[in-house]
Formats: C-alpha cells, structure tokens, sequence
C-alpha cells in the first residue's frame, strides 16, 4: 500500500469532561429520603469519580425506624442493585445505621454485603468513619451531630468501643429526614465549634444526610485540628480503597493523599 496517498484520521475536537468513572466507580446504597451525600460525594469527586446510587427506605430516624428498614428484605435488594453496575467499591451511606448496635454490628454488615455482591471493595460510613480517625492520627474526640438523644448516645459508644474517647458533645434532637437536609452550613458551623474541646484531638460530624463538606476547611482553618464528617470519610475510604487519586481540593486534611491531579477548578 502506498502510505502516502492514504488520508491520516481528522483530529478530534476537545471533549467536555463528562463524569466517566474511570478512576473510580462508587456504589452508593443510600437512604430514599435522603439527598446531601450523593450531591457532596459529587462536590469533592475530581474527574474520574463516579457515584452511582440505589435506595433503601427509612420510615424515621429513631432507633425503631433504622432497625426496621436494616431488617427489611429491600437492603439486599438494594445491594445487589448496585453490585449490578461494574462498580469498584460498595459504600453502604447510613452512620448510624452501620453503628447502631456497635462494631460487631457494623462488621456483619459489612460480611453481609460481601456475601450479596462478591467483588467490588466494601465499606460502611461507620467503617470509613473509624479509618479516617486513625488517618488522622486522633485519640480523643468532639462529636457533633443531628440526631436524636438515643441516637447521638449510640454514637458516643460507637466511638469509645473504638479507643475514642469523647470528651465534648452535643446533638439537635432531629428526627425528621427531610429537616436533616436543610440545616445550613452556617447551623453546622455553629455547631461544631460548640462541641469544640481542649483535649479533642478531631471533631467527627456524624450523619450522612448532614451538609458538612463545605464548611469543613472553614473549620479546620478556625480550630486548628481535623474535622471528619461521615460523608466525607466515606467518600475518602472510598479513594482509599480504590488507590484513586480523585478528591478536589478545599474538603478538609484528610484527603491531603487523594487530591486529583487535574486541574478541576
């Protein structure tokens, strides 16, 4: 063949980035009514990340209404819904779902769901909760959330069973999912520097349908200490697992390893 009368290819124009997952896939099982984690998993995610969702129903955010949709037949159905997608990490998005009944709960969920959907990588809120602790180096703790008293006590527990000591707290005593959504990041604010401590080495923020990430380097910058929201620990033990390089920056220290190498801003 006579090469040099054969036409080379025509350039192709520049391509919008347009959210393939191909650094990291995520499969979120998240609760029905509940909004504020897929939207900042979406915030931190660099090119290459992608979150891809099924849902669970939660009847309300009491210990009573937790048990029953854990119990539910929908959980697995839910599971193996997302482990349908060629996903590379299954992340379970209910903190106090995963916490609820302690570590030894938390793990058997985890068995669980590796049981439903052999393959991908598994990870709990609560799991990714206890990682990004220990990434940070933190001993005791200030813990903030909105939950209920019974709740924001099982998370107290959750915590110390695993070497954590909270030596400050506080909660809002909300049960309504749909509110939980609307606390601003300036309540969060608040909030968190409220259970602010001497002897606390890192805030946690519990509850995965509680904005929180866009206020976190705010609050790193005014406490001089590391902030952990589940939201965010759950987004980074997904990075960790997958070795993703895939978080933008301006989301808290935490993910000081994990930050994309694009240019995303």
């Amino acid at each position: 063949m006579n090469t040099a009368s054969t036409p080379l290819p025509a350039a192709y124009p520049r391509f919008r980035y347009d959210g393939s997952g191909d650094l990291a896939r995520i499969g979120l099982i998240y609760i029905a009514s509940s909004v504020v984690m897929e939207e900042e998993m979406w915030a931190m995610s660099g090119p290459g990340v992608s979150t891809h969702t099924a849902r669970i129903k939660l009847p309300k955010v009491t210990v009573q209404g937790i048990e029953e949709m854990m119990n539910a037949p929908e959980l697995e159905q839910a599971a193996r819904l997302a482990g349908a997608a060629p996903i590379d990490v299954l992340l379970f998005g209910g903190t106090s779902a995963s916490f609820l009944h302690g570590t030894a709960y938390d793990q058997a969920l985890i068995q669980k769901l590796r049981q439903w959907v052999p393959g991908p990588q598994i990870t709990t809120a609560s799991t990714a909760t206890l990682a990004a602790l220990k990434q940070v180096k933190a001993g005791k703790v200030a813990l903030a959330t909105p939950y209920l008293p019974e709740i924001h006590e099982r998370a107290i527990r959750f915590l110390q069973e695993n070497g954590h000591e909270v030596v400050k707290s506080a909660c809002l005593g909300i049960s309504d999912d749909h509110a939980l959504a609307e606390v601003s990041l300036e309540k969060v604010y608040d909030h968190v520097i409220s259970v602010d401590h001497s002897e606390a080495t890192a805030i946690f923020v519990s509850c995965t349908n509680f904005r929180t990430v866009g206020a976190i380097e705010a609050l790193e910058q005014k406490l001089g200490k590391p902030v952990i929201s589940a939201i965010q620990a759950s987004f980074w033990h997904c990075l960790e697992l997958t070795g993703a390089a895939g978080a933008k920056p301006g989301y808290g220290s935490l993910f000081n390893a994990h930050l994309t190498k694009a240019n995303t801003m």
